[in-house]
């Protein structure tokens, strides 16, 4: 995970502070028989002596009382977000809490989010967390919390986290706004204890092809997916899918173990390369315990960073096949840089490539907004059509077989998988954002509880469970109950994503987020595709 919960001020403090400067001027020019104030006769500064000076003098000179220390903070910040969109500054409290996901706990609505241009923005939602499960999705805006904005320039990575974070089982309504949607709509959440296993869930399905979702990268990572590989190995699995899709990264170290599990040794991982950086080549060595079993990589957008690592070197070295969409495209390397009030710097210091040459970051700075490239992919129809897709082809690779593969951003898959909306509705999207369906599904397994237990695990369930045509009355009467109304046409238009999730989410409540995948799987495109790959390929591959 890359926490990005920072923001670009809209006017710079230094600046600021120049600007009084000279308003001091001005004003002590206007008085007779005066000359400039003495404190100006400065020696001539470096760069960094100049900005001490600038604030030094208002701590000094200043009409009103200033907190320094906080206008320090907000100077660093602000330097810091000119250079690259992922050098940032943490206070000590945000320190803390940017690291909690990935080493400790916390009761809250589970989301990643990151402040640009004065608006929160989910970057993704906690696998297993309660917005996860109310369908909050990576590029929605948090707009309030119950009563309270939480958007503007005075908004904090603090004020937010004070405004999401709550007891276990306290709600919190928040306003969202998405792209898709022209009115912004509220949602109910529930929070709850957010959950720190990088593991979402493993599987194995009849054909040997074992399936594992890792939702971040944290410290234990490596150690889950062994602990959990190997256990389905010895179930009889013989071909893997490694599901790293809305996995939005988090510490290298587990990228590059993990990857070492798959590589041969010597092969390159990825490498790290800056302007005061030498190049880093990260190798896999001869230690990984599946370097032969057929394999196929899951992405989409809100792939980033570590899951991109896996991904690339999977790719280059022709080591298996990815499926999905283009990847998010984080590729910059930040170094942590504690400070002695416990606060910490983190600034990028190199670019990560793949094994072939490519750069992984997509593109920022002058003329380019970066935060609206997400939502252009959805514009232009990247989501929906691998024709919409803008290649650069200036800059083309090759893997170990000779494969072509570009540049400019991101990971492309070896397979496209579109965005599944052929069953979309207004009537389900408020089914999801209400947490209509979340209570339904809830109040369902309940009330069936011992019964449903009673069929002794997931797969089973998933075998003979079908939701019978009333409860799909049921749900729509309990849906205008709540203010929910379907329009003409709208149920059965969703009818089939209705049945999967009320069943997946009835399994989620029996077995946890095991029952969920068992069940949400038979449907989804993109593991359906990846089933028929390892069984049938068509991409080819290197062979050693």
């Amino acid at each position: 995970m890359d926490p990005q919960r920072h923001r670009i001020s809209p006017f710079v403090p230094l600046m600021i502070a120049l600007a009084l400067v000279a308003g001091l001027l001005l004003g002590r020019g206007m008085q007779a028989d005066e000359g400039p104030m003495r404190i100006f006769h400065l020696r001539a500064p470096t760069a960094a002596e100049k900005v001490g000076q600038v604030l030094d003098l208002i701590d000094r000179q200043y009409v009103d009382s200033v907190e320094k220390g906080a206008l320090v903070e907000e100077v660093i910040q602000d330097l810091l977000q000119r250079l690259d969109p992922h050098s940032y500054y943490l206070s000590a409290k945000e320190l803390r809490a940017a690291t909690e996901p990935l080493e400790g706990s916390f009761d809250g609505i589970g989301v990643e989010f990151a402040i640009q241009r004065d608006t929160v923005v989910v970057v993704s939602p906690v696998e297993g967390g309660p917005s996860a499960a109310l369908g909050i999705r990576a590029g929605d805006r948090i707009l309030r919390a119950d009563s309270t904005a939480i958007s503007g320039v005075s908004i904090t990575n603090e004020g937010v986290m004070k405004l999401l974070r709550g007891p276990q089982g306290s709600k919190v309504t928040v306003l969202l706004s998405r792209r898709e949607r022209k009115l912004p709509f509220e949602v109910t959440i529930t929070r709850g204890k957010i959950p720190i296993n990088s593991l979402a869930a493993a599987l194995i399905w009849p054909d040997g092809v074992g399936y594992i979702k890792l939702s971040r990268f944290a410290k234990n990572t490596h150690a889950e997916f062994l602990e959990a590989a190997n256990s389905l190995r010895n179930q009889g699995m013989t071909k893997l899918v490694l599901d790293l899709r809305g996995n939005g990264g988090g510490y290298l170290t587990a990228a590059v173990d993990l990857a070492d599990e798959f590589l041969s040794n010597g092969q390159v991982i990825v490498y790290t390369m800056g302007l005061h950086s030498p190049r880093r080549d990260l190798i896999a060595t001869d230690r990984g315990s599946f370097e032969d079993i057929p394999l196929a990589v899951l992405i989409d957008e809100g792939s980033a960073s570590a899951s991109e690592i896996i991904a690339g070197a999977i790719q280059d070295n022709d080591r298996g096949v990815i499926i999905g969409r283009r990847s998010f495209g984080k590729g910059l390397v930040q170094e942590h840089v504690d400070l002695p009030d416990s606060s910490a710097i983190r600034l990028t210091t190199a670019r990560y490539y793949t094994a072939s040459g490519r750069s992984i970051q997509k593109a920022y700075g002058v003329g380019v907004d970066y935060n609206a490239e997400f939502d252009g992919r959805f514009a232009h129809g990247e989501l929906l059509s691998a024709d919409s897709i803008h290649m650069d082809t200036t800059h083309v690779y090759r893997t170990l077989s000779g494969r072509k593969v570009y540049g400019g951003g991101g990971i492309m898959p070896d397979l496209f998988v579109p965005a599944d909306t052929a069953d979309g509705s207004r009537f389900l999207t408020d089914l999801f954002f209400t947490g209509v369906l979340n209570q339904f599904t809830f109040d369902l397994a309940d009330k069936d509880r011992t019964r449903l237990k009673a069929m002794g695990s997931p797969k089973a369930f998933a075998d003979r469970y079908e939701v019978p045509n009333l409860v799909l009355e049921d749900l729509r009467a309990f849906a205008r109950g709540q203010g929910v109304k379907d329009a003409p046409g709208e149920l059965e238009r969703s009818r089939g994503t209705i049945i999967s999730r009320l069943k997946a989410g009835i399994a989620r409540n029996i077995w946890g987020d095991e029952g969920f995948y068992e069940v949400l799987l038979r449907s989804d495109p993109a593991f359906k595709r990846a089933q028929g790959e390892l069984a049938h390929p068509t991409v080819v591959l290197h062979k050693k």
